[in-house]
């Protein structure tokens, strides 16, 4: 057996039976794959400091709450290493000087290192990997069990090796601890090892490198204290926010030798001296716990983490709690999918849910874009959450409902927002942060030039449907009709009203347009040599919009005629505007070029880019933007998109409603003019978003299968590859991770929750022919669905729930709790 995950008695640190028994119900396999690594460990050899930010990134911890990069504990942030700590919700907001002009930005804080531990012989200097002698080096992360586990050997020259042994975790059942086990191992010398632990409050923003010109300094009144012999404590408050942050930590030693603590701002110290002999390991335990001022039920964030980590047990029993609840967790979500793919899949489901795990349905936090993982992006909410809500829908839809709320208590910044533009009812930021304002930055740097430019993104007015798409969707998979009628109604109204006041009616072509946009290519942000940014009838937007409004009007007409009244009186809701809302909903215009659908009017009249030049020239060409623009000249002036925007279409709506919608709008929309449109931007499509392998790949299953499989692996590969070229050891990319989980669960089995009932239309694609997964669909918990080379089986645990009504094209069949169904399906 694998003794990875060893402990210093020599007892394993696996699950008990009962855990065991749990992981290995959650995946159909055998409990040795959880604990040898066989598809459930994640394994790095060697010490590669050019590695070290992606490694960092992709061994992140969390649980929802907080998360820390895998950074190790001896290595203080710089060039290579950077040891971040992100609390979910928590920014501040700071003004820098830019280019001449002063930048106002919100950032997710980079919060006080709790990680630091480091070690030397006496008199000499800290044993770092940059500096030592490093014999063996290897990194594994343990996916089925949440730990984080590290060996290096480090050469002491004439003195020995010192072997390191190192398990980590932040733990997933209380949400404000976090744990580190350091080993130390003797081999062929005796002798004194001093270790020093800290809490570090002089951290900053400054994991992104074009972002060093702004001001990254969050924390201010940073103080450290003693609160017992072996425990430290340190606090401080973020600069203009406010939010006061507690964090406690306790060290502890198997060797019988003292702890002394002293206080350097912004450092608290604890150090000891352990005696080593050859081959006898001692033990070194760090336990930490951190709350902030906006968590519920405490009075000070200081006093609950100094009696949180007062209260908390050893590392053995945290492991213990820790291990039940990763159990429970694979139990509800986890994929079975075989091979390098299901290996892949784990990992990002493994970092989904430390970024959204059942205890973010305490919090008030939206879908950070690169999840709690690094300072890209600033750590702001974008429309990320309609690719990471499909999945949690049916597996978690407790917090689904705690991230739509998170955009209900901000639906009035929305309306005002609106207002300010001019507009009737909701404007949704593209970019946002604490408060729901518009986040988006007024400058950004192309790092190929060295210029900043201005940013027009926030034009991206279609994240307002993106989160009506969410409630829908959320509402049919859940049954929770009392999110529908109340909190989901009034966000569905008012960014329909939003939609219906912005289209404007255009005489010359009898139909709706929405004008001065940004549509998800990115981009495009304006018409060549136009002197205003923004874009006409981008086919996504107006496509959206109508369904937004074309669903709200059908939500409205089956309300309950008490909240219907209700809801009318609070907005001033008449039958006029509803009127309005169905005639825009029926001619907003859609245009076309060349019989197929146009990114944007005046799309096809753009010229086309020397695609095969630039390849030859630049070889990665996904930015293509920022290589035109260093070369004085501007992508705006070519048939050229950063990633999926028109077949976003394909994404969101299955073929029959993508059909429908269409009729209903009066342009027609046949199987071969959307093959043509297919076609069309496969070729015009640099891939610059780890989001667009994804869509390629999910339209791709439905309508060019022999290609999909390309753009899945693309997907699959984006975080672990890091193809976008060092951008995630800036954060991982959580729309994309969450979207290849959806792409098995939804886009292979054509699963849809709508009317009341389970659709399913499976793609047999070759590559993933056979997989599983359980799902809780409208109060039935672990209904289980398997497809294994045309035949799909649905096993309905038994319950008091009522039957499930399951349709595939052409017939259905009703299984009641307790049954299970095995439905041949034809090719």
């Amino acid at each position: 057996m694998d003794r990875s995950l060893e402990t210093a008695e020599g007892a394993d640190l696996v699950p008990s039976a009962e855990e065991a028994e749990l992981i290995s119900k959650a995946d159909g396999t055998d409990l040795g794959s959880e604990v040898d690594g066989t598809g459930w460990s994640w394994e790095y050899a060697g010490y590669k400091p050019g590695d070290e930010r992606l490694r960092e990134s992709l061994c992140t911890l969390g649980n929802g709450y907080f998360a820390s990069r895998g950074a190790l504990p001896e290595c203080a942030a710089d060039e290579i290493h950077y040891p971040g700590t992100y609390v979910a919700g928590i920014y501040n907001r700071l003004t820098s000087k830019v280019a001449g002009r002063r930048v106002e930005n919100e950032d997710m804080v980079n919060v006080p290192n709790w990680l630091p531990l480091r070690f030397r012989l006496p008199g000499g200097d800290w044993i770092l990997p940059d500096t030592a002698n490093v014999l063996d080096h290897r990194l594994m992360l343990h996916l089925s069990v949440g730990l984080l586990e590290r060996r290096t050997r480090y050469g002491l020259g004439d003195e020995g090796v010192l072997t390191l042994r190192q398990q980590r975790m932040v733990h997933m059942g209380d949400p404000h601890l976090a744990a580190l086990r350091t080993e130390f191992t003797a081999e062929g010398f005796s002798g004194p090892l001093e270790v020093e632990a800290a809490l570090d409050g002089g951290v900053t923003n400054s994991g992104v490198a074009r972002y060093r010109d702004l001001d990254g300094r969050h924390l201010t009144h940073i103080h450290s204290g003693t609160s017992a012999p072996d425990t430290v404590w340190l606090r401080c408050r973020t600069r203009t926010s406010d939010i006061r942050i507690g964090i406690a930590s306790r060290l502890t030693t198997d060797a019988d030798v003292p702890v002394t603590i002293s206080h350097e701002r912004p450092y608290a110290f604890q150090r000891l001296t352990i005696d080593l002999t050859p081959g006898r390991t001692v033990t070194v335990d760090k336990t930490v716990a951190l709350h902030t001022s906006r968590d519920p039920a405490i009075s000070d964030p200081l006093h609950a983490a100094v009696d949180r980590v007062g209260s908390a047990p050893g590392f053995d029993a945290l492991v213990g709690s820790h291990l039940t609840a990763w159990a429970q967790l694979w139990r509800r979500a986890a994929l079975d999918v075989p091979g390098e793919s299901g290996r892949i899949l784990r990992l990002h489901l493994f970092h989904v849910l430390q970024t959204l795990s059942p205890h973010t349905a305490d919090l008030d936090v939206g879908v950070p874009a690169r999840g709690l993982h690094g300072e890209a992006y600033r750590g702001h909410v974008f429309w990320d959450e309609l690719f990471v809500l499909p999945y949690l829908n049916m597996h978690f839809p407790e917090v689904s409902r705690a991230l739509l709320r998170h955009r209900h208590r901000r639906l009035e910044q929305a309306r005002t927002s609106a207002r300010a533009a001019g507009h009737k009812g909701a404007m949704y930021p593209w970019q946002s942060g604490s408060d729901g304002r518009e986040e988006t930055q007024q400058l950004h740097l192309n790092p190929r030039s060295g210029r900043w430019l201005p940013d027009h993104s926030r034009l991206q007015h279609h994240v307002g449907s993106a989160i009506a798409y969410n409630v829908w969707q959320y509402c049919e998979a859940s049954g929770d009709m009392e999110f529908l009628h109340t909190k989901g109604a009034e966000m569905l109204l008012q960014i329909a009203r939003f939609w219906a006041d912005k289209a404007v009616y255009d005489d010359s072509l009898g139909r709706h347009r929405i004008k001065g946009v940004v549509g998800p290519d990115e981009y495009h942000e304006a018409y060549p040599d136009a002197g205003a940014p923004g874009l006409d009838d981008n086919a996504y937007t107006n496509v959206t919009a109508a369904w937004v409004l074309a669903r709200t009007l059908e939500l409205l007409e089956n309300l309950p005629e008490p909240r219907r009244r209700e809801l009318a009186e609070r907005t001033g809701l008449d039958g006029s505007e509803l009127e309005r809302w169905d005639d825009v909903s029926r001619t907003l215009h859609v245009p076309f070029h060349e019989d197929v659908i146009s990114q944007f009017a005046g799309y096809g009249d753009l010229a086309e880019l020397d695609w095969h030049g630039y390849r030859g020239q630049y070889g990665d060409i996904r930015r293509l933007d920022r290589i035109l623009e260093a070369e004085g000249d501007t992508v705006n002036r070519y048939q050229a998109s950063k990633q999926a925007d028109v077949l976003m279409l394909g994404y969101l709506f299955a073929p029959s409603e993508l059909g429908s919608l269409f009729h209903r709008l009066g342009v027609r929309l046949d199987e071969h003019m959307w093959q043509r449109t297919v076609d069309y931007y496969m070729h015009r499509t640099s891939h610059g978003s780890t989001l667009s392998g994804l869509v390629h790949g999910w339209v791709l299953a439905r309508c060019r299968r022999s290609e999909a499989w390309t753009f899945v692996q693309e997907a699959l590969q984006g975080d672990i590859a890091d193809v976008q070229g060092g951008t995630t050891g800036e954060g991982i990319h959580l729309g994309a991770m969450a979207g290849t989980l959806d792409l098995v669960q939804r886009g292979l089995t054509g699963l849809e929750t709508r009317g009341g009932a389970l659709w399913l239309d499976p793609v047999p694609l070759p590559e993933l022919s056979s997989y599983g997964f359980p799902l809780r669909y409208q109060g039935h918990w672990g209904v289980r669905l398997r497809l294994e080379r045309g035949l799909l089986e649905i096993e309905v645990p038994s319950s008091d729930a009522s039957p499930i009504d399951v349709r595939l094209p052409g017939r259905g069949v009703t299984l009641q709790p307790g049954d299970t169904g095995r439905l041949v399906l034809r090719d």
